[in-house]
């Protein structure tokens, strides 16, 4: 069992990773800047976002399932965004490019379509892998 969490959170290291790599590359490719705001960096940025805090769910819990890791990652994204309504994360992002990225800046009703869209694909993609893998050890 050991093997098999370190496994889940190599996955979800590497998922992170690329998640994070593939939203600052289109940043850079499409707006070069990291307050560039055009839709596709906005929302391939927000559900990219979504996309790692699953992966990092998935790190902090590497046995949960995969529907109540993305359940939680989603329900995480979605305070996130709520707590933006408070303008606490717009003070601090006039301080830290980090927290501007960690906590975004304004609220916005778009974000909150766009996390699922990061989130459902790796659920499903992790659902695949876990019914594969118990079909290998049957045979």
């Amino acid at each position: 069992m050991l093997e098999t969490t370190r496994a889940v959170r190599i996955a979800a290291v590497i998922t992170a990773l690329a998640a994070l790599a593939l939203a600052f590359g289109i940043r850079a490719l499409y707006g070069g800047t990291l307050y560039s705001n055009g839709a596709l960096q906005q929302n391939s940025g927000t559900a990219l976002y979504a996309s790692a805090l699953y992966a990092g769910v998935v790190f902090v819990a590497p046995r949960s399932s995969p529907l109540v890791a993305g359940a939680w990652a989603i329900g995480l994204c979605w305070l996130i965004e709520l707590f933006q309504l408070s303008g606490v994360p717009h003070e601090l992002s006039q301080y830290s490019i980090l927290l501007r990225l960690m906590l975004g800046d304004a609220f916005d009703w778009n974000d909150m379509l766009w996390y699922p869209v990061g989130v459902i694909p790796l659920v499903l993609v992790e659902l695949l892998a876990r019914t594969r893998g118990r079909r290998a050890q049957e045979t």
